[in-house]
Formats: structure tokens, sequence, C-alpha cells
């Protein structure tokens, strides 16, 4: 990939199914739930996963009790995997190789997600400090993504998730930092990185500037939040009201988060991010 056109590393760190063999459709397993209508064990075709690895559903997999699907995202990985790791070779036409390639896939999603967020952080003005060593993590990464299915299964990933993770933490803080802070009565105390906030009633809460690391957003109330400049990486917005709240800034926040929570058309997103269908 190359740093200096950031349109085309951003259109290749997402999904892209016509070139991709169903690999999140086989390789891995989920459970009967609210989220997925059946149970199905990893490395097991998804039944309604066509001969053209296009899903049947598509159009209607929320309807069909398959909302986990629509919030699901790959970073890109599914056709890495497919064309570049197994050089367009599918499974289904090379048997032998389809338990190396499902394994490999969910390996591949996590180096992508990094890269995802590590180029979000290059193109972060208030983190130019630490361009240069962001863009050497983002190298060493896209570096490990073009190793042979063996390597891949070999790589030390939480090691390197580690390094990348600090510099994405320093990021955050070096950002945040440029938030003016104002004591607000409607600026919750207990809240941070990991805070346990479902079903919390936030309406119209200050969250500006706020560090939402893998905070437990779920049903939560968040509607004309003030949510600029937030980290919220990782954080769980399944079935959170973001109606009216304003998110303007925030950053390490994915489509696939969005897309499992709740909203409307007035609810203002980073520039990077769209209004999901069923909020219109």
């Amino acid at each position: 990939m190359q740093l200096t056109n950031n349109d085309s590393i951003h259109n290749q760190l997402r999904a892209d199914c016509e070139n991709c063999f169903g690999l999140c459709c086989v390789a891995l397993p989920y459970a009967k739930s609210a989220d997925f209508a059946f149970d199905k064990d990893g490395g097991t075709p998804c039944s309604n996963l066509q001969s053209d690895y296009r899903c049947g559903i598509h159009e209607n997999l929320r309807a069909k009790g398959y909302k986990g699907c629509t919030v699901y995202e790959c970073f890109g990985a599914g056709q890495k995997v497919s064309q570049l790791t197994y050089d367009g070779n599918d499974w289904r036409n090379n048997p032998a190789s389809a338990k190396e390639m499902f394994e490999v896939f969910p390996i591949m999603q996590q180096l992508h997600e990094m890269l995802c967020y590590l180029n979000e952080a290059l193109n972060l003005e208030d983190a130019q400090p630490l361009h240069r060593e962001l863009q050497a993590a983002f190298e060493d990464t896209e570096y490990l993504t073009k190793q042979s299915p063996k390597s891949i299964m070999d790589l030390n990933v939480p090691a390197h998730r580690t390094i990348v993770n600090d510099l994405l933490l320093r990021t955050s803080e070096m950002v945040r930092a440029k938030v003016p802070f104002k004591k607000n009565k409607k600026k919750p105390n207990k809240i941070g990185r990991g805070s346990d906030l479902i079903g919390a009633k936030l309406r119209g809460a200050d969250l500006r500037g706020a560090n939402l690391r893998g905070a437990l957003l779920i049903a939560s109330d968040l509607r004309e939040a003030d949510m600029r400049v937030t980290d919220l990486i990782g954080a769980d917005f399944r079935d959170a009201d973001l109606s009216g709240a304003d998110l303007t800034g925030s950053f390490f926040i994915t489509q696939a988060q969005i897309n499992s929570a709740k909203g409307d058309t007035k609810t203002k997103l980073p520039h990077s991010l769209s209004i999901p269908d069923h909020w219109r």
C-alpha cells in the first residue's frame, strides 16, 4: 500500500465482497441469537452462501434474523486472503487448502484492523509528532500481511497488537488533549476507558474528548450527546441510540460500530462514515 494515497488505502481496508471467497460466511462460527438465525460451526458454509460466493439474502439480512452479519467488518482481509495469500485459488476448487485458509482469515482480519486504525492515526493532524512511528508500524504490519499462510499462522499477533495499541493510545491522548476542558454538569463523572454504560441514560451528555475505548454502551441513550473528538476504539454500540448525537471528529470508530447502533439523519458522523440504511 502506498501511504501517499489515503483514498486508495482506505478502499483496500474495506470489505470488497466481489473479490472474496465468502470467507466470513464460512470460516467464522456463530450461535443462534438475536444476531444470527441459527448455529453454525467454523469452517461450515452458511446456508445462504451461493455458488458465486454471494449472499442469497444480502438485502434482507436484518429482516431474516442475521443482524450480526450487517455489523461485521473484515477490514479488507477477505480479499487479501482470497486474492493475494492464496493467489485467487478458492476453497471450493482447492479443498486441501480450505482449513488452512479459514485459519489464516481471522488472523489477517486482526492485522487489517490494526492497519485501519494506524492509517486513520496517520491522517490526524494533531498526531503529527507521532507520524514517523505510526508509519513504521503501518509498514511493519503491512509486511506481516504479505507472508505465506504458514508464517501468518505462526505470528505472535498479541505481541504485535501491544506495540500498535501503545501507539494508538499515545495518538488518542495527543488528539484529545486539544479539546478545551469545561466543567459541565452534563458531563458524567464515571466515564472512561472500558466503562460499563449498558443502558445508561446519557441524553445530551457532554462527552467531548472522552476516552471511551472498549466502553460498553449497549442500549444506552446517547440522543443529542456531544461526542466530538472522542476515542471510540472497540466501543460496543449495539442498540445504543445515537439519534441527534454529534460524533464529529471522533476517531477509531468503524462503520460496523455505527451499523450496530440506532440513529437518525440528524446524527453527525465522522466524514469517513455514512448513515446506515436502517436509520433512514
